[in-house]
């Protein structure tokens, strides 16, 4: 899986360091963040047999926060993007 940059972004996170990938985001004043990541044909075989996905959070020991996967932007924000 690999970050992709989409319609709507507006930040590229961690841009300067080297340690991570670029994260095309879409950031809200209201804190909420929004990416979009491309899964690899080995990937969706995976998914397709297994019918589920793990997600890793790098929480550096402060609270976990909430998170929402999506397969559409449109079912975590009301706009009307063409992706």
């Amino acid at each position: 899986m690999k970050p992709k940059e989409f319609k709507g972004q507006n930040v590229i996170i961690a841009k300067d360091q080297p340690e991570y990938l670029p994260l095309p985001a879409m950031i809200f004043p209201d804190g909420e963040v929004i990416t979009c990541w491309e899964f690899s044909e080995e990937e969706i075989n995976d998914i397709i047999k297994n019918k589920c996905m793990f997600i890793k959070q790098l929480t550096f020991n402060h609270p976990l926060q909430p998170i929402m996967p999506l397969v559409n932007l449109e079912d975590g924000i009301n706009l009307n993007l063409d992706l």
